[in-house]
């Protein structure tokens, strides 16, 4: 092959990488740029054993049931998906229905406005937002409502990507980010004068611990209200497929258990709560949640052909790969559990902290 020929297949194959890499970007917007991908906050060397330590939590079951092991483990999971998540899906990481005509981004931002419509929240309010990531429904609340709001996330990398976004978005008077768990919030009692938490307390152990808090730091009288990745009253226990599907879903998203969507309103009750209204916005007439991720498969592909070439190069950690091998599989089943209707990703939960406290009676 004579030089200009080398040249001219080298030239081909760097304008191939830059488009593939600079150009296609993200499926949403370019806020990660993939030649930035990393392990969040774990040092580049230790990705890969950082994703098998996740994988080891799997082999022991019984330990992700306990509150203790938890935090550690959904930190290590937004550690290595969150430069993913940002850059192949956007900076909001949850779902919504899709709206004929409408965008996955405008769809995206009408579900984060519903929620903040949901608790009435006004300018001047100071609202919750319960595992916030970096902060994407955070920005679009805060511009909608003009009320404050204070998001907690477990994860410092995406503390870190939230005030970034925040002060590009010229959103960071109005938007504040706390890293701490959402089991043990560090905020007073009676200081928010809403909440709401999107797709996010599906990662705490028992629903009741992270209600519970909630509603000790709601003033009386306000509303909460909270999308829950749930099984549906399709789901069978018995069916062997019904059980692969859900548990895919947990092992690709640092679930330590899906709920059933008939326990969120009774847990609610239980720490207090009254429940204002229930509904799965997944059910029909909306329209498919998982259309998305169905589309999505060309540039899942394309993505990881991306990610696969500057992990060889050593731009992206060692572990990447895997880390998006695993959300790709995570992909099928979550679209296998909408396709057969056993699994939602929003059922919603009104509930609003009552005014003054139930009254008990004593028999003399």
């Amino acid at each position: 092959m004579d030089s200009l020929s080398l040249f001219c297949t080298g030239a081909l194959l760097a304008g191939g990488l830059y488009w593939f890499v600079c150009i296609l970007g993200p499926a949403e917007q370019k806020g990660k740029r993939a030649t930035d991908l990393s392990g969040g906050s774990i040092s580049a060397e230790k990705v890969q054993d950082n994703y098998k330590q996740y994988w080891s939590f799997f082999r022991r079951p019984k330990e992700i049931e306990t509150a203790e092991k938890v935090p550690d483990f959904v930190d290590t999971f937004y550690n290595l998906v969150t430069d993913i998540y940002e850059w192949g899906w956007g900076q909001s990481f949850h779902f919504s229905p899709s709206i004929p005509g409408k965008s996955h981004r405008d769809a995206t931002r009408l579900h984060e406005e519903m929620a903040v419509d949901l608790i009435e929240a006004k300018p001047g309010h100071r609202i919750l937002d319960v595992g916030c990531g970096v902060g994407g429904p955070m920005r679009a609340i805060a511009a909608h409502s003009r009320a404050n709001v204070v998001g907690i996330t477990i994860n410092e990398y995406q503390v870190n990507r939230a005030r970034i976004h925040n002060k590009e978005a010229g959103l960071d008077s109005l938007c504040e980010v706390v890293c701490g768990n959402f089991l043990e919030m560090p905020f007073p009692d009676n200081s928010f004068d809403g909440a709401y938490s999107i797709e996010a307390t599906c990662h705490a152990p028992k629903l009741e611990d992270v209600y519970a808090q909630i509603f000790r730091v709601l003033k009386p009288g306000a509303l909460y209200v909270s999308y829950e990745w749930v099984t549906t009253d399709k789901y069978r226990g018995e069916n062997p497929e019904h059980v692969e599907i859900i548990q895919g879903i947990e092992r690709g998203d640092a679930l330590p258990g899906l709920r059933s969507y008939a326990d969120i309103a009774e847990t609610a009750r239980k720490v207090g709560f009254e429940v204002v209204k229930e509904q799965d916005l997944a059910k029909p007439p909306a329209q498919p949640w998982w259309s998305r991720l169905k589309m999505g498969r060309i540039a899942y592909w394309r993505n990881h052909i991306v990610v696969t070439v500057l992990a060889a190069l050593g731009i992206a950690p060692k572990g990447t790969v895997d880390v998006h091998e695993m959300l790709f599989k995570t992909a099928d089943y979550l679209t296998r559990g909408g396709d057969t209707g056993i699994f939602s990703p929003m059922h919603m939960v009104l509930c609003r902290k009552p005014k003054s406290p139930p009254t008990s009676t004593t028999s003399s």
